[in-house]
């Protein structure tokens, strides 16, 4: 029997003044519609923003969703789960504070 694989679905970032207080447990659930959602704090990717703001002065967050399947679904089936996920966490991710930065990406690639 072939283990399940992990997909991604969207691969991102979401960032925040290191002053202000985030926490992910309560803004985002765990798992949606059988996505488990992850989130792990990073050092900065980069070292300032377009405006000159130092990355450094921010707190980073790697964000990646992803599902475990038996048979890899057509990209299309992904494709649309990956945007209703997406629709589903820019709501939330719309409501956050001012200061908050995020970028999320369709990522339909195989978890290695």
């Amino acid at each position: 029997m072939t283990p399940p694989q992990a997909i991604r679905l969207i691969q991102g970032y979401l960032w925040h003044p290191q002053e202000l207080e985030l926490d992910l447990e309560s803004l985002f659930p765990l798992e949606w519609e059988g996505v488990s959602l992850l989130w792990d704090e990073i050092r900065p990717p980069f070292a300032f923003f377009e405006n000159g703001t130092l990355s450094s002065t921010q707190t980073f967050y790697q964000f990646t969703a992803l599902e475990l399947y038996a048979v890899r679904p057509s990209d299309e089936e992904l494709h649309q789960k990956a945007e209703r996920l997406s629709k589903f966490l820019g709501n939330i991710l719309e409501a956050t504070p001012p200061g908050f930065g995020w970028q999320l990406l369709e990522d339909l690639r195989p978890l290695e």
